[in-house]
């Protein structure tokens, strides 16, 4: 049976809509609503966070406040690795996803010798970088970090010295880069991002699975040829960002998009991963009640939660 531990990240800095770091209590308070008492049975960390950068001026305008996002990865990487080396299994409630960098470097930190794989079930690809950002928002960054990616073939910002020594430091985090070859990335429902992006995915071949052929499939074999294309990898890490979900039930995320999941195919697809040995780490991603009505995102996630909780108590 695995050990969980609870890794809270109340952190929303990486966001270009606020409210994301309400999204972890929100989902505590789906529980309360369900009548569960879910989160007394596992130990939890709050990681502290920098969101007093929202209240202060933006020092680099193509990487807003990456001074706190480096600090956020410290933190976070090192509270994952500890715990993985403690031998609990890290489930990371984050509030936007820029800091899922920090969640695969602690993986990687623990386990430097080891291939790591990674499904991203998330409607963007997150691999922008300073160098290429439209928005500047560092939650569209994290991929790019863990692959150790400029994308310099597409840039189309300079940036300062300072910038630049930070994004280093973000990439170089725990003094390994990549902490991910681009290979072992498995895209899930991806369906809204940019040409510099598809640049990236194409150069180097990187899997993407869309919404149709998830639902054409099925969880089952959707699970199995996940893992037969990742069966290189010695650990895989699972990032389940709601705004996978289909815009018409994830109106409470910063960045909607149509077509994407369904709630039960979320949920049926994520229990399937969960069962599978391999798996070191889940992390949920991007709830913001604040855009919501009626704490319905929460809820979502919150069962998604428990379920492949269950799941991985079971195997």
């Amino acid at each position: 049976m695995k050990n969980i531990k609870i890794i809270e990240v109340k952190s929303e800095i990486g966001a270009g809509t606020r409210g994301a770091s309400l999204g972890v209590d929100a989902i505590k308070i789906a529980a309360l609503d369900f009548m569960s008492n879910f989160f007394v049975h596992f130990p939890t960390e709050a990681i502290e966070t920098e969101n007093k950068l929202l209240f202060e001026p933006i020092e680099s305008p193509y990487a807003k406040r990456i001074k706190g996002t480096v600090n956020m990865y410290e933190r976070i990487s090192k509270s994952v690795c500890e715990t993985v080396k403690a031998n609990w299994f890290p489930v990371v409630l984050s509030g936007d996803h820029s800091t899922a960098g920090a969640t695969i470097a602690g993986l990687k930190m623990a386990h430097p010798k080891s291939k790591l794989g990674v499904i991203w079930i998330d409607a963007h690809a997150d691999l922008h970088t300073p160098y290429t950002t439209p928005s500047g928002n560092m939650h569209g960054m994290p991929l790019a970090t863990a692959i150790a990616e400029d994308n310099l073939d597409c840039k189309v910002h300079d940036l300062d010295e300072p910038t630049t020594g930070m994004w280093n430091a973000l990439k170089n985090i725990g003094k390994i880069a990549p902490k991910v070859l681009p290979e072992d990335i498995v895209f899930i429902s991806l369906r809204d991002y940019e040409k510099e992006e598809d640049y990236l995915i194409k150069q180097y071949g990187m899997k993407v699975i869309t919404t149709n052929e998830v639902r054409r499939k099925g969880p089952e074999n959707i699970s199995r040829s996940v893992f037969r294309y990742l069966s290189d990898c010695d650990y895989i890490y699972v990032s389940f960002d709601v705004d996978s979900l289909d815009a018409s039930i994830s109106k409470g995320t910063g960045t909607p998009v149509s077509n994407g999941l369904r709630e039960r195919e979320a949920e049926d697809l994520i229990a399937k991963f969960m069962q599978h040995r391999k798996i070191c780490c889940f992390e949920i991603t991007e709830v913001n009640p604040t855009l919501d009505r009626e704490n319905l995102m929460a809820e979502i996630a919150f069962n998604i939660l428990q379920r492949s909780v269950n799941v991985l108590m079971m195997n």
